[in-house]
């Protein structure tokens, strides 16, 4: 909710978690836990700054190790993520947790729905430097050796 500055609220996450025992190479119990997650997140689109509903699909599987230590060995090798087996493990954290870095960095429509105006000009900004002296102007005046 604060990533969608409360907007959304009526909008739910879509869940689902299995777990399961699997036996490895040495015929030890692993635990693992497969998620997937599918929820629409709005955000707000960073070119024409509309509100824009971004599509979230998750689909992760998840081996469960007996330490923190253990966890951070195995999984830069692990094609899964490796989470150590604790207590207190919260799988609605987890959920959040996905969630969160699945959102684009820059939430972008592809196309916008409305014209992106790409420049800005301001008719009444050369007006306002009208015959005032410029400090750039003065210094290349300096340089060539002609004065005021």
């Amino acid at each position: 909710m604060q990533e969608t500055q409360g907007l959304g609220a009526e909008n739910h996450v879509k869940w689902s978690a299995r777990g399961e025992s699997r036996l490895d190479s040495a015929g030890a119990a692993q635990i693992w836990l497969h998620l997937k997650v599918d929820a629409l997140v709005p955000l707000t689109c960073q070119r024409c700054l509309l509100p824009a509903d971004m599509s979230i699909a998750i689909d992760q599987s998840y081996r469960f190790v007996d330490s923190e230590e253990l966890a951070e060995l195995q999984d830069a090798q692990a094609e899964e993520d490796v989470l150590a087996l604790s207590p207190d493990f919260s799988l609605a954290e987890l959920i959040e947790d996905e969630v969160l870095m699945a959102l684009p960095l820059i939430p972008l429509h592809d196309p916008c729905p409305v014209p992106v105006k790409l420049e800005a000009v301001d008719p009444g900004f050369d007006a306002a430097f009208e015959g005032k002296r410029q400090p750039f102007a003065v210094l290349a005046k300096l340089k060539t050796g002609k004065s005021d």
